[in-house]
């Protein structure tokens, strides 16, 4: 059975005097003051089924004590892998029990385990600590949205053909080693795929590349016929690696269909394919295609988030597909007062979300002044009771551009390292944590 605490720190459980030490000191002390986190995180890891690693496993308490570090010190694995056994202060922090030094894929899997709802709640019980100590008590809040990057390549019709035939001729080894005989009845295609790419790529002018597109759809169907032939020859096969197999490729098929699809609506047809129809990533399929200020696109997930005066991140949302900013001011102020109990006395949002029926909804919410960085043919005084007030708060707002900056590129909210759409709300989420938490210590009264 997976311990939850750890039995016995490192003897070397000291922190250094340098700034970042003392900080390290703040937060493990917070993390003692509430113990039901572990929990949370034992929880997490039991359901994920992670394999034990020694003979009690790597205990919830440093699993999630490595979490922290990892995000507040922006560490790959490997250098977290060496930095919790090589440093003193966080070693000391990740509460490792002596001897125990977790290498880089004993990290990866138990971190990877714990859920985005568990980094919610844990930033749920750092907020009520930070209304507790009179650090951010919610009052005034400030709305703003931004767009974390997924993993993925800049993605264009030609290079997703290609990671296309790739995908397939993977699939099309693992099947060999199934089953005797395969091998005879499929040709690899990569090479003449990479040379038409790279074709597209670098040929001007439409006729020459559009041939050159019609010879990487042939070449990707003709790839797709041999999947299909090897599914058929596979049918029978009842062995856990062909269900495993099997699995993968219904999985994959259907998106190399819509990738084959998309690009002949648009590149033979001419067809303009809405941003909602397309897909843009073979390996992360969940990926949106976000345009920010009509100029500036990204790949990836549009984030809403809000905070308070002190900073602290007070709610995040990760939106599914890319809706408007006006549409999410009122969903937003719903879940501030669902979290504190109480609508915020003042907000301030950017000119995105302003709108006559979202400023009529916010005050019957309860909020007394609500001003847009942008008027959008509102008044001052039917916004706030003031210009005073409005100035103020239109500076307030302009605070949350910096914390944004600050995830971004502190904290590595700019872009998620890890795989899939489970693990992309983790990381968001986590990294919110180690923010919020750095930032807690910073503003608490000693």
């Amino acid at each position: 059975m997976r311990q939850s605490r750890t039995v016995q720190a490192s003897l070397f459980d000291r922190f250094a005097a340098h700034e970042i030490g003392r900080e390290l000191k703040a937060m493990s002390a917070w993390l003692d003051e509430h113990p039901g986190l572990i929990g949370l995180v034992a929880n997490d890891l039991d359901r994920g089924a992670v394999k034990p690693t020694g003979r009690q496993g790597l205990p919830a308490e440093a699993v999630l004590r490595c979490a922290l570090i990892k995000q507040y010190r922006q560490l790959s694995y490997d250098e977290l892998a060496f930095l919790v056994e090589d440093s003193a202060s966080l070693r000391a922090f990740a509460r490792l029990p002596f001897g125990l030094n977790p290498k880089r894929s004993v990290l990866h899997k138990t971190i990877g385990a714990i859920r985005a709802e568990t980094w919610e709640r844990v930033n749920r019980t750092l907020l009520a600590s930070a209304r507790k100590d009179k650090v951010e008590d919610g009052r005034v809040m400030r709305l703003d949205s931004t767009v974390t990057a997924a993993p993925i390549h800049a993605p264009s019709d030609s290079s997703l053909l290609w990671d296309a035939v790739r995908v397939m001729v993977r699939l099309l080894k693992a099947a060999d080693r199934l089953a005797e005989g395969l091998g005879n009845v499929w040709r690899d295609h990569r090479r003449a795929a990479k040379k038409r790419r790279a074709t597209i790529e670098y040929t001007r002018g439409r006729p020459r590349r559009v041939a050159a597109y019609r010879d990487l759809l042939r070449i990707t169907r003709a790839s797709l016929a041999y999947l299909q032939q090897a599914v058929s020859a596979l049918a029978a096969i009842a062995t856990p690696a062909a269900v495993l197999w099997r699995a993968e490729v219904g999985r994959t098929r259907p998106l190399i269909e819509t990738v084959i699809a998309q690009t002949e609506r648009r590149v033979l047809a001419g067809e303009a394919v809405p941003a909602a129809d397309k897909l843009v990533s073979l390996f992360e399929p969940h990926t949106d295609i976000i345009v920010k200020g009509r100029r500036d696109v990204a790949y990836g997930h549009k984030l809403n988030l809000t905070t308070g005066r002190s900073g602290l991140i007070l709610d995040l949302v990760i939106e599914d597909g890319n809706p408007a900013d006006s549409e999410r001011l009122v969903p937003m102020l719903k879940r501030h007062i669902a979290i504190t109990g109480e609508a915020p006395r003042q907000a301030a949002a950017d000119g995105g979300y302003a709108s006559r029926d979202n400023l009529t909804e916010a005050k019957a919410l309860g909020v007394r002044d609500m001003a847009f960085h942008k008027k959008r043919g509102l008044s001052v005084d039917d916004m706030v009771k003031s210009r005073w007030v409005y100035r103020k708060l239109r500076n307030f707002r302009a605070g949350i551009e910096a914390g944004i900056s600050c995830l971004k590129r502190g904290f590595g909210l700019a872009r998620c390292t890890w795989r899939g759409l489970d693990h992309f709300k983790a990381y968001v989420w986590s990294s919110v944590v180690a923010y919020n938490l750095a930032l807690f210590v910073r503003l608490k009264p000693t």
